[in-house]
């Protein structure tokens, strides 16, 4: 099987199946693999393994991991190993390429080609930054790249590429887009080295549904539970993923913040803020100088309308470190927030100088320019967004509705639909459908998504108001009465009473219709409804005096009701449209 599946054999034991009864165990695979990610440069995989072993208990003296064994190779390239590892630390990696040519050491080799494309990546972002106009994809390249592929193959195919090699080769092959190439490369990466989170990451990155996570044949270690937590969540899984992370916690890691800020990113996507909110202020607790996820929690204070708890979050991360990507989007939205939307534009401007490829500043710098009617920009930034992620089901969504302000409802159904199929239980996105299928006249596809919508819990309590509009058009006024009976059960009943604008149209169209069917205590009650507020009380007042007339003149009602049927717990919750009650059967009503 050759050196690597050998080595991939011992790595899998080192590992230890994805089991986590000995923590001691795991916390020396952390500390040693954190210190082997350092000495190759790769930063963020260090941290990540370090800030999980610091949520391990400390281990004794005797049982520290020894330090790594060097070979023959090793001590040959030693001296320029050092050397150029100074060098590369200073961001000079052309100079540290120069010293570590013809090394043969896998760490010394590993650098060496790592230098050389993050210089790369370096000059392709200065030549970007010089020119953050509307760039298309692929107008400027790591010239790098291809070098660096042909010679990692070579050293692919003779199986002379450790996990970290092959984790660089994965990199470079999806940099020139072979996806498929670069999955395989990345999940051979995870077998010889699983204990490297970086290979996991690129993983994730590439794995846009539930089906492709299925046919992928992962090593089983520990890590596997943390890269599948991470992968659920992007997928929208977050069910899946807050169980995952439960199960992490229970194990023993339930002092590391990494896992705390996953599970509040996760209550961010289910929109359930307030336990987000507080899981963040947790987590500000915990660790205060942190700056990742902070744009994350700045969207849900923005959510919340949170001034001063924005100001505070803006100055004091200002003060922790101005140049960051997370900092500038957290003062954009404050900018934001205040309708400064030229300031915020700025902002996120200033994030994507500092790193072109990240996702979140794209979004939201196409929002504002939506707020300031600047639709060309925001459609260039939300296409920006989609090519870093095509997963942002934000940037679809922005997409959807610039089109939308255009007219061009075509363009429009094709960008919500990607929306929805990210976000399948996200009312919103179902609600946008169904008014996009509306103007094309499509009526019963935009019943099924205004249906659908309140189905899965209506965010935003306007699919039912739709849904019988809808009904309303087409004559059907029996389902149409159904929808607003519906309706407003669900205003009374979640206490919200009255701020709704469309309260006061379904009591109108109630009392119209409990008119025309004679039932006239019904009728009345919602004119009496109707006079609450200002648009339809004249409506209401002429409706009660008609009402009277009849009633005068002998006219009977239908049926005898005995209580006003508007309150939440007189109506019976299977008044639903599947089943069709017909409203008039008020007899199972009484409260």
């Amino acid at each position: 099987i050759g050196r690597a599946g050998v080595m991939a054999a011992a790595a899998m034991v080192a590992a230890g199946g994805g089991d986590f009864s000995d923590l001691r165990e795991i916390k020396k695979q952390l500390l040693s693999v954190a210190e082997r990610s350092r000495e190759r440069g790769l930063q963020h995989s260090g941290k990540w393994a370090a800030e999980l072993a610091f949520a391990l208990e400390p281990l004794p003296l005797s049982e520290l991991p020894p330090p790594p064994v060097l070979t023959e190779e090793d001590a040959r390239d030693l001296d320029a190993y050092t050397l150029a590892k100074s060098y590369f630390d200073l961001k000079e990696y052309d100079r540290a390429a120069y010293f570590l040519q013809g090394c043969k050491s896998q760490k010394a080799y590993f650098l060496y080609m790592y230098s050389r494309y993050l210089s790369g990546e370096k000059k392709k972002d200065d030549e970007t930054v010089d020119s953050l106009g509307p760039l298309e994809k692929g107008q400027v390249k790591n010239e790098a790249l291809r070098e660096l592929r042909v010679e990692l193959s070579k050293k692919h195919k003779a199986q002379e590429l450790d996990g970290f090699g092959l984790y660089l080769y994965g990199v470079v092959l999806r940099k020139l887009d072979l996806v498929k190439e670069a999955i395989d490369v990345f999940v051979e990466a995870a077998h010889v080295l699983p204990l490297h989170w970086g290979a996991w990451l690129e993983l994730c990155n590439l794995i846009t549904d539930k089906e492709m996570l299925k046919f992928l044949s992962l090593p089983d270690t520990w890590m596997k539970e943390f890269f599948l937590a991470h992968i659920y969540t992007e997928l929208q899984l977050i069910e899946e993923a807050l169980q995952k992370y439960q199960s992490l916690i229970d194990a023993g890691f339930s002092k590391s913040t990494y896992i705390i800020s996953q599970i509040a990113v996760a209550y961010h996507n289910i929109r359930d803020i307030d336990k987000a909110l507080s899981i963040f202020n947790e987590l500000r607790k915990q660790d205060p100088y942190r700056i990742e996820n902070m744009d994350t929690f700045s969207n849900l204070l923005y959510v919340r309308s949170m001034k001063p708890e924005l100001s505070y979050l803006a100055h004091n991360l200002c003060e922790i470190d101005k140049y960051r990507v997370e900092t500038c989007c957290v003062i954009g939205n404050y900018y934001s927030l205040r309708s400064q939307h030229e300031k915020a534009a700025l902002y996120f401007q200033r994030a994507l100088k500092l790193n072109p490829r990240y996702l979140g500043a794209w979004t939201l710098m196409g929002h504002e320019y939506m707020e300031m009617k600047n639709t060309s920009a925001a459609i260039q930034a939300y296409r920006h967004a989609i090519e870093v992620n095509k997963r942002d089901y934000r940037a679809w969504y922005g997409l959807g509705q610039t089109y939308e302000i255009l007219k061009m409802p075509f363009y429009c159904l094709y960008y919500y639909r990607r929306a929805h199929q990210l976000r399948p239980n996200d009312s919103r996105m179902l609600v946008a459908l169904g008014e996009c299928y509306e103007k094309l006249n499509q009526l019963v596809e935009a019943k099924k998504c205004y249906w659908r919508a309140y189905a899965v819990g209506d965010v935003e309590k306007m699919a039912l108001v739709k849904l019988a509009k809808l009904h309303e058009q087409l004559n059907e006024s029996e389902q149409a009465a159904q929808c607003y009976i519906k309706y407003i059960q669900d205003i009374y009943s979640c206490g919200e009473v009255v701020e709704h604008l469309e309260v006061s149209t379904a009591f109108r169209y109630l009392a119209q219709y409990y008119f025309k069917c004679k039932l006239w205590d019904e009728a009345s009650a919602c004119a009496q409804k109707c006079c609450a507020f200002n648009d339809t009380r004249e409506e209401g007042k002429a409706l009660l005096r008609q009402i009277l007339q009849l009633r005068n003149q002998g006219e009977t009602s239908s049926t005898d009701v005995a209580a006003p049927f508007f309150l939440p717990a007189s109506l019976s919750a299977n008044n639903t449209p599947t089943r069709r009650v017909s409203p008039l059967n008020l007899s199972s009503v009484t409260p």
